[in-house]
């Protein structure tokens, strides 16, 4: 009798169907629920998927922005890849989802061939502990997304008390990867930018409403790179600049096992008192 192959979760998550000239149909995944709506770093990583599809893409992201305008509605939607210039070595892309006519995400990527130069990281890892000598978070998890990760916090963790003293710093630092392992690749590392939880409920733990609104990849990484880090753990490291006005930015970055900063992200995240 011949085994059924199973495919992941996230795989799942991010399948589109092609409907039309730079259009795709996706649905949204139980597996990657969050408090209202899926888990934001899937939509981006959809959103993203589109582009990685479309027949006319040219190079490798590297960079991605999404612009979270609703909370998308668990069931079907519509994504929108448009490349808008096309030059010899670059790419522009205009992306949006919507649902029921009305966008719930505005974003634009930028691709490109990648060619071999002079680098150097600067930004480079800490010295941490290895993962496997880091316990997994466990305990209760709120949202169905948190299952689909695999964390080993080093310092940061999610409060565990409520208690509103403040803390002298918003830095969480962590080994993280799909559960069940997954090799990496651009979309999967999008998701993995989103994975740390609201820098405020760090800096001052009080459960306070919060949702991103705006959020940022960088790609420093090609595809020869993704596929050399394979299923391995990723340093993540995150930390917010300012709380003010009801928003808070929080930027992070990615680096494997072996110290190569895969990716860089930022976003602004809106709170309420």
């Amino acid at each position: 009798m011949e085994q059924e192959t199973l495919t992941h979760p996230f795989d799942d998550a991010v399948a589109l169907e092609p409907v039309g000239d730079d259009l795709w149909r996706g649905h949204t995944s139980a597996a990657y629920g969050n408090m209202v709506g899926p888990f934001g770093g899937v939509t981006a990583a959809q959103a993203l998927s589109a582009v990685l599809r479309h027949p006319g893409l040219l190079g490798e992201p590297v960079a991605l922005t999404v612009n979270f305008a609703a909370a998308l509605a668990d069931g079907p939607f519509e994504v929108q890849a448009r490349p808008v210039r096309t030059n010899r070595s670059t790419q522009h892309w205009m992306l949006e989802i919507r649902q029921q006519g009305e966008a719930v995400l505005t974003g634009t990527a930028f691709t490109a061939l990648r060619r071999a130069t002079w680098d150097r990281i600067e930004h480079e890892m800490p010295a941490v502990p290895r993962a496997a000598d880091v316990p997994r978070a466990g305990g209760p998890r709120r949202v169905e997304w948190v299952g689909r990760y695999e964390m080993r916090f080093i310092d940061g963790a999610l409060p565990t008390t409520w208690d509103g003293q403040e803390q002298g710093d918003s830095r969480s630092r962590l080994w993280l990867r799909d559960a069940p392992p997954r090799a990496i690749d651009f979309a999967s590392l999008t998701a993995l930018a989103d994975v740390f939880f609201p820098r405020v409920w760090r800096r001052r733990p009080v459960l306070v409403p919060i949702g991103t609104v705006s959020m940022t990849v960088y790609f420093h990484a090609g595809a020869d790179q993704l596929r050399a880090a394979g299923t391995g753990y990723l340093l993540g490291q995150a930390q917010a600049q300012a709380f003010r006005g009801g928003y808070f930015d929080q930027t992070a970055q990615l680096w494997t096992e072996g110290g190569d900063l895969l990716a860089t992200t930022h976003q602004v995240v809106y709170y309420k008192e």
